[in-house]
């Protein structure tokens, strides 16, 4: 719970972020592409009593050259590709470090939003001065 007159801040994943690595393997995506919305989450935070100070939003490039790469990243974010396995997805891997070695990089966009919110001080009603 967060105390009137005080402040909530936070960097939050955005919508669609890494989607093209995740969707290299697990195909298309669409309505978990629309998730995370920042609009939406400023309107949920106003709507349980916050008011939005500042909401900033950034779209960032991710280059990968190598293969060793994807797999290194896949293995740490574990649900961006939930059963993932080398040997699952050998057809795939091996694709892209053909790619990969033809010096064409993939290219995906990791995606944040930071949210400043406060909670309003209290105003006193006439009847609880009484």
């Amino acid at each position: 719970m967060l105390a009137p007159g005080r402040c909530y801040i936070a960097q939050h994943v955005g919508p669609a972020s890494a989607f093209e690595l995740i969707e290299h393997f697990l195909g298309p995506l669409p309505d978990a592409r629309r998730a995370r919305d920042p609009a939406l989450e400023a309107a949920a935070a106003e709507a349980a009593g916050l008011q939005i100070v500042d909401l900033r939003t950034a779209r960032l490039r991710m280059e990968f050259h190598d293969v060793g790469a994807i797999v290194w990243i896949l293995r740490k974010c574990v649900w961006w590709v939930p059963d993932f396995s080398v040997a699952r997805y050998e057809d795939e891997l091996r694709q892209l470090d053909s790619r990969l070695r033809a010096g064409e990089p993939f290219v995906a966009h990791s995606t944040r939003h930071l949210i400043e919110a406060t909670k309003p001080h209290c105003e006193a009603s006439a009847s609880t001065l009484t």
